[in-house]
């Protein structure tokens, strides 16, 4: 570079060149470009499943959640191809109160399960999403710390979405690809407790109720909707001081599932106490389940559940689909902010409203 400072007319001054930048690309990247994905057609979705490769069955699940038109056509053919692989596990559903320790008794119960029974363990763990950023954490496999080293357990933490009950708007079909890809075992961690946790209910073999003793009256949570869901109620952290806390809070459950009817499986749910974080008492739990799942194959009950939930998939199906085709209708979009004006100032009741908005809908799409 010239610098015209030291012409001759300037005596006396002398600049001298700068010292060379290096290049802001890392010389030993320079030349390499990140690779991206392989696209994968649906043929090789289905055959990594079926032979259990765990990073095919990760991109597929992430198809299955996700919103692309594109991605969601790939994954129901996927998942259609996978379903005849499917229905050989037992599945088991397990909710409670924030804090009774669920993660952690699923890294308990899922230690057990590897360890006495074998197979494979799939865990379908569902992060609560902020209604804010509509973001999650997504930190469970952080409370999993044995399960998530395993090589023979696959734990697919997902964001609720704000879907019904905290489970993810696509947990179902999950499960039949873990299924197809060996795993005999599927536990299904849900958010919490609540009336819409019925959908947790629908899609496992097996509900588990985790409570905890000494948060107060035991009694005041109790909720008839998820009791008379639960095909077993556990008491966690049955540990030390806690221990007859715990014993109490059983008998009050105990006492209070006396009065519910009897559960369509003709098997009374049963009340233990255990600590997930201590690995106490997790054999009589296990012991309970198995034994349930036994009695329930013999007298036909578990084929009659799975065929209630096929049922009320495909009516849930329905809804979602009617749904998204109503908030994706051509012009919709207008529509509603019209008629949400209306309606905010007072020209239109919210009922009137929506009637309207639906028979633009129906005519719309007959035509």
């Amino acid at each position: 570079m010239e610098h015209p400072e030291n012409d001759k007319a300037y005596k006396g001054l002398k600049v001298n060149d700068g010292v060379e930048q290096p290049d802001i690309i890392n010389p030993y990247l320079a030349g390499k470009r990140r690779k991206r994905a392989i696209q994968l057609s649906v043929d090789d979705y289905v055959d990594g499943i079926l032979r259990g490769d765990v990073t095919i069955l990760s991109r597929a699940v992430t198809l299955v959640e996700s919103l692309l038109p594109e991605h969601q056509a790939v994954a129901q053919q996927v998942v259609e191809r996978c379903l005849p692989y499917s229905g050989k596990s037992v599945r088991v559903g397990i909710t409670g109160v924030p804090g009774a320790g669920k993660s952690t008794s699923i890294d308990a119960f899922g230690m057990h399960v590897l360890q006495q029974k074998g197979g494979k363990l799939a865990v379908l763990a569902v992060d609560p999403s902020s209604e804010r950023s509509k973001g999650s954490i997504l930190g469970d496999k952080t409370r999993m710390e044995r399960l998530s080293q395993h090589p023979r357990a696959f734990i697919r933490p997902s964001a609720s979405a704000g879907s019904l009950g905290g489970v993810a708007r696509k947990t179902r079909e999950t499960i039949v690809l873990c299924e197809a890809a060996g795993y005999d075992t599927v536990f299904v961690e849900t958010v919490g407790v609540g009336q819409s946790e019925t959908a947790v209910y629908s899609m496992v073999d097996f509900f588990l109720l985790i409570q905890i003793a000494g948060a107060g009256d035991e009694l005041q949570g109790i909720k008839r909707g998820i009791m008379e869901m639960a095909d077993g109620i556990v008491i966690n952290k049955a540990d030390g001081n806690n221990v007859d806390e715990a014993s109490r809070a059983a008998a009050h459950y105990r006492n209070a599932l006396q009065l519910f009817p009897m559960p369509d499986s003709g098997i009374r749910p049963k009340v233990l106490t255990y600590s997930g974080f201590y690995d106490i008492g997790i054999d009589e739990v296990w012991n309970m389940i198995f034994s349930y799942i036994d009695d329930v194959k013999i007298s036909g009950f578990f084929d009659e559940r799975r065929h209630r939930q096929a049922k009320y998939w495909m009516y849930e199906s329905i809804n979602e689909q009617l749904h998204s085709r109503f908030y994706n209708a051509p012009n919709m979009q207008r529509l509603l902010a019209e008629y949400e004006q209306c309606v905010q100032d007072g020209k239109l009741t919210s009922f009137a409203a929506a009637s309207r908005l639906l028979q633009l809908f129906d005519e719309d799409y007959v035509r």
